[in-house]
């Protein structure tokens, strides 16, 4: 009755390639004039992809695969103005470009709803920023990055 169902696995290895066990991560570049912006988003996606994922990150350049990043674009704009102009809402918004392969070179994910070349994914991530309620644009920096990075870990899912 077990030899029916040998091929499926159980648990979060279930939603990743299986022929993958380690990721290279090496720093996200950035084109921000921010300092740090692509140390923290690199270190939040390896956070991400040990906490989540049945992966190891190592800082060897020979692992089972490479997770490449880009810091392409990042701003902050007002959303809510108050009444003397200053700003009573601001948004966050980072732009990263994404690609993730094996050791071989081949791109491990096809991102098909994404209209750039295959292996290169671009995606967004925002956080509001409201300084009366005390928050910085540190806190929302940081909140931005980890939307970020939660959807590149979950782009390292197999597909259903």
């Amino acid at each position: 009755m077990l030899t029916g169902c040998a091929g499926y696995q159980l648990g979060n290895q279930a939603l990743y390639p299986p022929h993958i066990r380690t990721v290279h991560v090496p720093v996200f570049e950035s084109v921000s004039f921010r300092r740090n912006l692509g140390e923290r988003l690199t270190e939040a996606v390896a956070k991400e992809i040990e906490a989540r994922t049945p992966y190891k990150v190592t800082g060897d350049p020979g692992a089972d695969s490479v997770l490449v990043g880009r810091l392409v674009a990042e701003s902050k704009r007002v959303v809510v103005p108050s009444r003397t102009g200053d700003p009573q809402q601001l948004q966050t918004e980072f732009n990263v470009e994404v690609s993730w392969r094996d050791h071989r070179g081949n791109t491990l994910r096809q991102f098909e709803p994404v209209p750039l070349p295959a292996p290169i994914v671009n995606m967004a991530g925002r956080a509001d920023l409201v300084p009366e309620v005390g928050q910085s644009v540190a806190t929302s920096q940081q909140e931005a990055i980890d939307r970020v990075a939660r959807q590149i870990v979950n782009l390292m899912e197999a597909p259903w």
